[in-house]
């Protein structure tokens, strides 16, 4: 885990930290926004191989890993984290439900067909079959209903959501969580390596300074490369 963790930091600044089992949403999802993915270490048994109810360094590893080594998805994962920090309970249980409906099982249309995002099924060869059984019931992606929507932890799930496309489910969630009510809105810095508030003035300059320097380098390239 520790050499995978490293090759996190050099792709996209995310590690791995070793944990003995499922911690709370609040703690999972907070971890996030410092970039920080909690995982298991111990392995399904070898008697079934294609599902394991609870998650194991396969579904880590094989589900997790190649998304948080994927530049965009890993920034977008953050945006979640943060969207957590402050959110209320009932706030903090839908956001969870999200996670789980889209980065655990999530299902996108990609050129007309089904395709398959979510860690859960990528690690599971079961359930990503039964997935597109049609067994299970696929619903249109919204973020409203799939916050509230009910979910089993220790079997193939009954709904699924499908989102017209990655971007659309990106998009989609962002617009969800910007609409959050929380005492504050929290950017991580990527230099220092923590959460820092954007609860005052001088804050927000340094924050708008920021980004301004960005602006200025993407105008400068689009010149250059437009010309």
């Amino acid at each position: 885990m520790a050499d995978i963790s490293r090759f996190l930091k050099d792709c996209t600044g995310w590690t791995m930290r070793p944990v003995m089992g499922l911690l709370s949403s609040r703690d999972f999802l907070n971890a996030l926004a410092f970039r920080v993915f909690h995982s298991t270490q111990y392995i399904r048994h070898h008697t079934a191989p294609f599902y394991t109810p609870e998650p194991d360094i396969c579904h880590e590893l094989l589900g997790h890993v190649p998304l948080y080594a994927d530049v965009d998805f890993a920034a977008f994962s953050q945006e979640i984290g943060l969207a957590s920090l402050g959110a209320s309970d009932d706030d903090l249980q839908k956001l969870a439900t999200i996670y789980w409906f889209t980065v655990e099982f999530g299902l996108c249309r990609q050129n007309g067909k089904l395709k398959a995002y979510g860690a859960g099924l990528l690690s599971s060869f079961g359930e990503l079959e039964y997935s597109i059984s049609g067994k299970p019931k696929l619903l249109p992606f919204d973020c409203e209903v799939m916050g509230v929507q009910k979910y089993p932890i220790t079997e193939y799930q009954p709904v699924y959501f499908v989102a017209e496309s990655f971007l659309q489910m990106k998009n989609d969630v962002r617009e969800y969580t910007a609409g959050l009510d929380r005492p504050f809105i929290a950017h991580h810095n990527a230099l220092t390596e923590t959460i820092e508030l954007l609860d005052n003035k001088d804050q927000i300059l340094r924050f708008a300074s920021g980004i301004k320097c960005d602006l200025t380098r993407l105008i400068c390239a689009m010149d250059k490369v437009i010309r």
